[in-house]
């Protein structure tokens, strides 16, 4: 990206115009259409950098609001005079002479993503009593621990940018009416210990109504396709808008998340868990023995269709990418592969693409802490 921003004020046009496309419910943020051209902005930029630079870095932004705002300017540069001096440097020099690093630095601190939305749809999704009930394991815990995290990250951020706009999370599963004892039954239920995110559950349907009864991860291909239309129309309503960013989890919410970012041009990101291909052996070439069982030719089309489709990947090794000196990895293993009588896959991944971050999952910090953090630790017990 910085190469194409080159350095020229034509060049930078595209940087100008995604700017002033930056908004929240309709409210302009970082800039507004006074400074509707390259030349404008960089002369803003270097007149209310020496302007900031007058007070304390400690001074709030309301305090000089007004004058910014004359000059073009809305908020989410910073909540203070030093951090929105940093954010002005930062987009003068990018202007200027753009490079990687200075790139990812501003972007990072850009306020784009309020509202997250999160596909895990198979198995029974809940809190409590679920674990250990047919496809519900591990997958739960880590989305759940996952949304806390993003939570404070996410107001962390929006603090960080002068804005007192509330996240919304929303963790989209699948209800299910005969819920064996559990919460899955109900349609929204807020996450503990978070103040902004919620489970919301949308049930699958059939020309007879809703399915009551649970289906096997292997066996819910055929209710994705109207699932994703129900959940993109309580989705718009809910957040009364387009999400800024919409994760999936496992083959069928990465391939629900791919159906509604493709229809609502949202920024995708998919989280794998597990590539079912890599765990039965030969299961690509041995299709008519495996497929009546486990239709992994829905599974497989399905999985190749979302990680090319996403704009980002997370994984949780280098391992899960690309494998060892012994054995493919997970993503690997879906570069070339035959299913016989259906098709052949000649360049189904690209292993080396820059979409691929691994991230790993990490540990609660409020269990796992430092032994000097006596506080937290029970030292009555010894």
């Amino acid at each position: 990206m910085s190469s194409k921003l080159g350095g020229k004020p034509e060049e930078a046009q595209p940087l100008l115009d995604y700017l002033l496309a930056l908004n929240h419910q309709g409210e302009n943020l970082m800039i507004n259409e006074n400074l509707n051209s390259v030349s404008k902005l960089q002369a803003a930029l270097i007149v209310a950098e020496v302007f900031v630079s007058s007070f304390s870095k400690d001074t709030l932004y309301k305090n000089f609001e007004h004058k910014l705002k004359e000059w073009g300017f809305e908020k989410g540069w910073g909540d203070s005079a030093g951090r929105v001096r940093e954010t002005m440097r930062l987009a003068s020099e990018i202007l200027q002479a753009p490079d990687p690093i200075n790139m990812e630095s501003f972007f990072s601190r850009l306020p784009t993503t309020f509202n997250i939305v999160i596909f895990s749809i198979h198995g029974y999704f809940g809190q409590a009593d679920v674990l250990g009930l047919p496809d519900t394991g591990g997958q739960v815990v880590y989305i759940l621990d996952q949304v806390r995290a993003l939570e404070e990250e996410m107001l962390r951020r929006i603090k960080q940018q002068g804005l007192n706009m509330k996240p919304k999370i929303l963790v989209v599963t699948r209800l299910i009416p005969d819920a064996r004892g559990t919460t899955c039954n109900q349609e929204m239920e807020p996450i503990l210990n978070s103040s902004h995110s919620h489970i919301l559950r949308i049930p699958f349907r059939t020309e007879k109504g809703v399915l009551r009864q649970w289906v096997s991860r292997f066996d819910i291909y055929p209710y994705l396709e109207n699932y994703a239309k129900d959940a993109t129309a309580k989705i718009l309503e809910l957040m009364e808008g387009k999400p800024d960013l919409i994760i999936g989890n496992y083959t069928d919410g990465n391939l629900v998340a791919s159906l509604l970012a493709n229809k609502l041009g949202v920024t995708q990101g998919t989280i794998a868990h597990a590539l079912e291909k890599t765990k039965y052996e030969d299961s690509d070439v041995k299709l008519k023995e495996f497929d009546p069982k486990y239709h992994f030719s829905c599974q497989f089309t399905a999985d190749l269709l979302a990680m090319n489709a996403a704009d980002f990947i997370i994984t949780s090794t280098y391992q899960e990418i690309a494998g060892s000196e012994t054995r493919p990895g997970q993503y690997e293993s879906h570069t070339a592969f035959t299913m016989p009588g259906l098709y052949r896959v000649v360049s189904g991944i690209n292993v080396f693409d820059p979409k691929f971050n691994i991230a790993a999952p990490g540990a609660e910090q409020s269990t796992y802490f430092p032994f000097t953090e006596r506080k937290k630790r029970f030292v009555k017990f010894g």
